[in-house]
């Protein structure tokens, strides 16, 4: 008996992109029943779509409360996320399921970044990933279209419970919801780039760098194990006085550059900060430098 699937695609006015994604979706593999829900927020629904469940976001707006809602109108063993703009190959389900272990709440696997006409494997290296290694760094290839999750374990608080609606822009909320999971024991990782994940400027949070640099707060003060590991603090730090200076808030960048170097005087993204601050470069041509190679921030 293979356990039954629900897919929760939150949506906000893409309807190129999400007819795409829900294609990929119907095309899996997986023999067990997958139930598609639709999660429109912010935005009119599109009660034409073919083979999915339509629903409307009425809880916090924003990929959290989408993502709940969802979760909540579900009746499935399990429960995959995928956002709009996102691609599964079509063994995704099938592999994830053949790997998922009884006292495992949470599986991932890798991605493939695609950035305009390039494609990008990013892989982990691991099959097991520990909360320390997620304190350390987010791990940009435990994206959240690649989240397979006991939906029993999202209904109860004391295991995982439901997607954080307070993040900040609902920015983070993954690497929160993967922290949750490693606290009880390290995350089943499949490495394989089983997920395509559009980066670029088809995101809704691209340049968003005021709600970028409040939900990078909100994840220290909600994980005080990321400002006690230096690499990891460094990182979020150098991040810090990236966004500020990408928005024009030199105090704040050189504060958060100096808290960077404390923890780890050879983290990266301090450089970064310091030549936008002094604009030897601008934010937007980093980052577009750094997604051709799959990167990010």
């Amino acid at each position: 008996m293979y356990p039954s699937i629900g897919v929760v695609v939150p949506t906000r006015n893409r309807p190129g992109l999400l007819r795409r994604t829900l294609t990929a979706i119907a095309a899996q593999d997986y023999p067990g029943r997958v139930s598609t829900v639709v999660v429109y927020d912010q935005s009119e629904p599109d009660p034409s779509l073919p083979g999915v469940t339509v629903l409307t976001n009425e809880r916090t707006a924003g990929l959290a409360g989408a993502r709940n809602t969802g979760i909540l109108a579900l009746d499935t063993d399990l429960v995959a996320f995928c956002d709009d703009d996102d691609e599964w190959a079509p063994d995704r389900l099938s592999a994830q399921v053949a790997v998922l272990e009884p006292d495992t709440d949470l599986v991932t696997c890798a991605i493939e970044v695609r950035y305009r006409d390039r494609l990008v494997p990013r892989l982990a290296g691991l099959q097991w990933v520990a909360f320390d290694e997620l304190v350390r760094s987010r791990m940009a290839m435990l994206h959240a279209s690649t989240f397979l999750i006991r939906r029993a374990a999202l209904l109860d608080p004391q295991r995982l419970g439901l997607v954080a609606e307070d993040a900040p822009g609902s920015q983070n909320e993954d690497w929160d919801l993967l922290l949750r999971a490693a606290r009880r024991g390290p995350v089943r990782h499949l490495d394989r780039p089983l997920v395509r994940v559009r980066w670029g400027p088809t995101s809704h949070y691209a340049y968003e760098y005021a709600t970028k640099i409040s939900s990078l707060r909100w994840m220290m003060d909600r994980h005080p194990e990321i400002g006690g590991c230096r690499p990891g603090a460094a990182r979020v730090y150098g991040q810090l006085a990236c966004w500020s200076a990408a928005s024009g808030n030199r105090s704040a960048a050189l504060r958060y550059a100096r808290a960077a170097v404390r923890n780890n005087w050879r983290e990266p993204r301090t450089a970064i900060a310091l030549a936008a601050v002094t604009r030897m470069v601008r934010m937007e041509s980093v980052l577009a430098a750094l997604h051709r190679r799959g990167r990010g921030i």
